[in-house]
């Protein structure tokens, strides 16, 4: 009878299979299916919610990372304008004013006027050639070597700023930054800088020698009585200039202002540790080979022409306020009282940097700005 009765109640069960069991097999799949799905749903939606906080958290350091940069950048430029430059400068102004002391000369053709007359004309003629070569190349090679040497070191600032950067960009955690990179130590850091100093200290052995011919092969053709007002003048200091700038390879005047690859033991010297010797030179080497890719370029060289320019209209402009009370654009004076003025007119040039209108004229030119931020924000990190 029990068996009946259970019998009984399993028939409905089984009917009721027989006659559902498609949706409810369909039913669960649907339910199965939409839980599977609501379970990835769950997941995606978290890991894209922490992809997206990380994101956010890299967008937070990038900003960080590129003001820093523009400070840093900014930060750069003043050292080397208020720092290395001015001490560069300095030592160049001293070098210039020992290498090319007219002193000797005035003297001579001082004491070759009056009652003790000693000189004979053939003399006096040959110091007078010597005193306008002279001064000219006194004044053009300062022309040439503070345009130069400010856009050398500003090069060398961005350089090693960049570099140094690296390694505060990577502990902020940028996913820009290579992790490898080496990092540059002190003494490399001042050794670097040290050679700066490679213009005063071996450059301008041979520069000076070089741009004289380039002065004698203008100046030949002038005589001391011949009349030269502004644009005379600076159409003479332009021709100087393109002469020396063109002659031998197209990128000698690049020897005057950093060593070659084979001057090692010249940077040794630079350098004010007593123990470079000692040290690795692969970083020191990496900065140096980029320093003078840098200069090659093409971009440089249109940036040197183009500052060599400004500094030339600069240069006449304070002549021109100080020749003849500022009257000597159109009627001008002979050439005779003109040297004296050009002799003196180069070393003032390199006279207190901070405050040069010179320099500032020759930093606010916009290919330069803009050449020099294009060089700090896409130099390689490696």
């Amino acid at each position: 009878m029990f068996g009946l009765v259970r019998d009984a109640k399993m028939f409905p069960i089984r009917d009721f299979w027989k006659r559902y069991k498609r949706k409810i097999l369909i039913t669960a799949g649907v339910l199965g299916s939409g839980y599977f799905l609501y379970r990835q749903y769950d997941y995606y939606s978290r890991r894209l919610h922490d992809i997206q906080k990380e994101l956010d958290n890299e967008r937070e350091a990038d900003e960080l990372i590129k003001a820093q940069i523009q400070a840093h950048f900014e930060n750069i430029q003043r050292i080397a304008d208020t720092t290395t430059l001015p001490h560069a400068l300095q030592h160049l102004h001293n070098r210039i004013e020992e290498d090319l002391d007219l002193s000797h000369l005035t003297e001579r053709l001082m004491m070759g006027k009056g009652e003790r007359n000693t000189l004979t004309l053939a003399e006096k003629l040959d110091l007078w050639e010597n005193l306008k070569i002279l001064s000219f190349t006194k004044m053009v090679i300062s022309l040439w070597a503070i345009t130069v040497l400010s856009l050398y070191i500003r090069v060398q600032v961005n350089i090693l700023g960049r570099h140094m950067y690296i390694d505060t960009a990577r502990g902020l955690g940028s996913s820009q930054l290579l992790e490898e990179a080496d990092l540059i130590n002190r003494e490399d850091q001042q050794k670097f800088l040290a050679i700066s100093d490679f213009l005063c200290n071996y450059g301008l052995n041979a520069l000076i020698p070089k741009l004289q011919v380039a002065v004698g092969e203008v100046l030949k053709r002038k005589q001391l009585r011949d009349v030269f007002n502004t644009t005379v003048l600076r159409d003479t200091t332009t021709q100087i200039i393109k002469i020396f700038m063109s002659t031998g390879s197209p990128h000698h005047w690049l020897d005057y202002l950093m060593p070659g690859d084979n001057q090692s033991n010249i940077t040794d010297t630079l350098s004010t540790d007593d123990n470079a010797a000692a040290r690795n030179f692969n970083k020191f080497d990496q900065l140096m080979m980029e320093t003078r890719a840098v200069l090659l370029s093409a971009e440089f060289g249109s940036v040197v022409e183009r500052s060599l320019e400004v500094g030339v209209d600069g240069l006449m402009d304070e002549m021109e306020a100080s020749v003849a009370g500022g009257s000597s654009r159109t009627s001008g004076i002979p050439l005779a009282r003109l040297v004296p003025r050009v002799a003196q007119m180069g070393l003032l040039l390199l006279e207190d940097p901070i405050k040069s209108r010179f320099i500032k004229t020759i930093r606010g030119i916009p290919e330069v700005e803009i050449f020099f931020t294009l060089l700090y924000a896409n130099m390689p990190t490696s």
